[in-house]
C-alpha cells in the first residue's frame, strides 16, 4: 500500500490521488473498501431496496389485509385498533397522564418531544467515537426508546380482547332496511349507539341473531333489561310496536340477500 505523498483521505481510508477524475473507479483494493457514491454505492442500495419491495408486494398480494364490515359512525361501541406499528401510541393513550383531559399531551406533545429528540440526535451527540459503549447519550437514548416501544406494543397486544375485535368487525349480511322510516326515525337515534348501525351488536347484543318474537322485543323496549334503559317514557306505544315488529323480522342472509337457514 502506498504511504505518504500522493495519498488522500476518503472517509476512514487512504487512497491514491489521481490528477484526472475517473468515473466508476474500483476502490475495493483500498482499506475500508471505499467506492464512488454515484453510481456504484447507490446502485447496490437501489437493487437491495427493489428486492425487498418486490417481496413485500408479493406478500401483500398473497395475504391481503382482512376486511371488516362497513364503518359505522353511529356505532359508539366499536373499539378501533391501529396497525401493529402504532400500537405503542395506542397504548400510551390509555395511561392516565395521556388520556381524558390530557389527550392533547398524549396524542401530540409527548410524541412530538420524542420524534423531535430523534431528529436532533445528530446535534445532541456529535462525538467522534464509533463504539456504542463510548457514546452513552446516543446509546442510552436508543435503548430507552427501543424498550418503551417494545413494552408498550406488547402491553397493548397482550391486554386487547382479540375475540371481541374479530366479532365486532365481522361482516354480517341481513335483511336490515336502512331506508325504512322505522329505522331512520326511531331506531337510528335510539338503538344504534349500543347495538350498532347494522344492529349486529356493540355494547348491546346482536339483534339480528336474537330471534326474539315481537312481544319479547316489545317487553325489552318498554321495561329495559340490565344496562338497557326503558323507552316507555321516550317512545309512544305505536313507535314501540313498530320497533318490535322491525326487530322481530330481522334475520341473517347470504351476500345475495337469501335467508340463511339454521
Amino acid at each position: 500500500m502506498h504511504r505518504g505523498k500522493g495519498m488522500k483521505f476518503v472517509g476512514d481510508s487512504r487512497i491514491k490521488s489521481y490528477d484526472k477524475p475517473k468515473l466508476n473507479r474500483d476502490y475495493s483494493e483500498f482499506p475500508g473498501r471505499t467506492e464512488s457514491f454515484w453510481p456504484d454505492f447507490l446502485l447496490k442500495e437501489w437493487m437491495t431496496g427493489a428486492v425487498f419491495l418486490i417481496a413485500y408486494l408479493c406478500l401483500t398480494v398473497a395475504h391481503p389485509s382482512p376486511l371488516e364490515r362497513v364503518a359505522d359512525p353511529s356505532d359508539t361501541g366499536y373499539t378501533p385498533l391501529p396497525d401493529w406499528y402504532f400500537l405503542f401510541l395506542y397504548q400510551i393513550l390509555k395511561y392516565s397522564f395521556a388520556s381524558g383531559p390530557y389527550n392533547t399531551f398524549g396524542a401530540i406533545i409527548l410524541p412530538g418531544i420524542a420524534f423531535g429528540a430523534l431528529l436532533l440526535a445528530p446535534w445532541l451527540d456529535r462525538g467522534p467515537e464509533r463504539k456504542w459503549t463510548k457514546r452513552p447519550f446516543a446509546s442510552g437514548f436508543m435503548l430507552i426508546a427501543i424498550a418503551i416501544l417494545f413494552y408498550t406494543t406488547w402491553e397493548s397486544s397482550y391486554y386487547h380482547d382479540w375475540k371481541q375485535q374479530a366479532k365486532q368487525g365481522e361482516i354480517v349480511f341481513s335483511n336490515l332496511d336502512k331506508s325504512d322510516p322505522v329505522y331512520t326515525d326511531i331506531i337510528k337515534s335510539n338503538c344504534t349507539s349500543c347495538h350498532g348501525g347494522e344492529l349486529t351488536g356493540g355494547q348491546g347484543p346482536n339483534l339480528v341473531e336474537s330471534k326474539l318474537p315481537k312481544d319479547g322485543v316489545k317487553g325489552f323496549v318498554e321495561n329495559g333489561a340490565g344496562k338497557m334503559p326503558s323507552f316507555k317514557d321516550t317512545l309512544s306505544k305505536d313507535e314501540i310496536d313498530k320497533v318490535a315488529k322491525y326487530v322481530a323480522d330481522l334475520h341473517e342472509t347470504d351476500s345475495n340477500g337469501k335467508e340463511l337457514k339454521k
